[in-house]
């Protein structure tokens, strides 16, 4: 069916992943993902999403790059888009695997009930996919593999059959930091626990406003997500490159360059990313990140492009661009 990685975990597997769920958000390390609270004791175990659930299938389909996710930076006219939209958006294809895969378990034990979920439902994948033996929670807080290193997307299969549990994963970091230290932010407190409101994957992603000054700089030319610590995991030597077609790059999306992605309007912006995840933040907030890596650039030829946008009726835009200008015209 296409999956890297298979294991499975009992629904109660996990019994301390709600705590640190509490901890967390109590701490605000959410930022402004209100979904994440407002779903928290969803979020919490299994059996708080669907109380008959006995067994938890996890999956994972390996989009191992063939690419240096690192290979760009400091080349300023050219944005950095996250490994994970380099092609097309993984939520549909894996969600269409994760229903065969259910039917298949339905059809094999009549009666059975079962629900599939991949990413975008209050399901804790990480430590259940820990807990299943596919891998460990790292440093970095996701999941890391033997096999796949840091480039697994997950998928689960709650089901109310009582299934023979796999062994859990032993943490294999170590004394490694490798993670902590790549971060260009500082978004982890500690080893095992990121501040999201400091990560630039949520900063370019889930946060909506003006991205805070002190993050506008070491965001250098990253448009959408951030992959630093990903990329320096040392396990990722074993990850052999994906095979699969649609988490394949594409040309266009994985050196773009800013004065073009600065041209786009909205119909523009969901034609060129028709069918990737990053089609999701809208053409604004898109255009938002382009405008803060335009101004880390150094680059004077990107002026014009910036300018188009200083007079803007969004208020974010009219910022961002104002904040690109200054720095472009004071490097000139």
């Amino acid at each position: 069916m296409g999956f890297a990685a298979f294991g499975v975990c009992a629904a109660d597997a996990v019994p301390q992943a709600g705590a640190r769920l509490r901890q967390w958000l109590a701490d605000g390390c959410h930022g402004d993902m209100i979904w994440m609270e407002s779903r928290a004791d969803e979020r919490a175990s299994p059996a708080g999403l669907w109380p008959d659930v006995r067994s938890v299938i996890m999956l994972g389909t390996s989009y191992a790059p063939p690419l240096d996710p690192l290979r760009l930076a400091g080349q300023g006219d050219t944005g950095v888009i996250s490994v994970y939209a380099w092609n097309r958006d993984y939520h549909d294809l894996i969600k269409k695997r994760l229903k065969a895969l259910a039917r298949w378990l339905v059809a094999a034990e009549p009666g059975a009930g079962v629900k599939v979920f991949v990413d975008t439902a209050p399901v804790m994948e990480k430590p259940l996919a820990a807990a299943a033996g596919l891998g460990w929670q790292g440093k970095h807080t996701n999941l890391v593999s033997r096999d796949h290193g840091s480039w697994l997307f997950l998928g689960a299969i709650y089901t109310t059959v009582d299934l023979v549990a796999d062994a859990p994963h032993a943490n294999r970091c170590g004394s490694c930091d490798c993670c902590q230290t790549a971060c260009p932010t500082q978004a982890f407190p500690a080893p095992y626990r990121l501040d999201a409101r400091r990560c630039l994957a949520y900063l370019t992603i889930e946060h909506a406003g003006p991205i805070p000054d002190e993050f506008r700089a070491p965001m250098a030319n990253r448009i959408y997500g951030c992959d630093d610590c990903l990329s320096v995991c040392p396990w990722n030597r074993f990850a052999q490159a994906t095979q699969e077609p649609a988490f394949l790059p594409r040309a266009e999306l994985t050196a773009p360059k800013l004065t073009e992605l600065l041209s786009l309007d909205d119909a523009a912006f969901r034609a060129l990313f028709s069918g990737s995840a990053i089609k999701r933040i809208g053409v604004a907030r898109f255009l938002r990140n382009c405008l803060y890596a335009a101004g880390n650039s150094g680059d004077a030829a990107l002026i014009p492009a910036v300018a188009a946008h200083a007079g803007s009726a969004d208020p974010v835009l009219a910022d961002a661009a104002g904040w690109a200008l200054a720095r472009l015209e004071g490097a000139t």
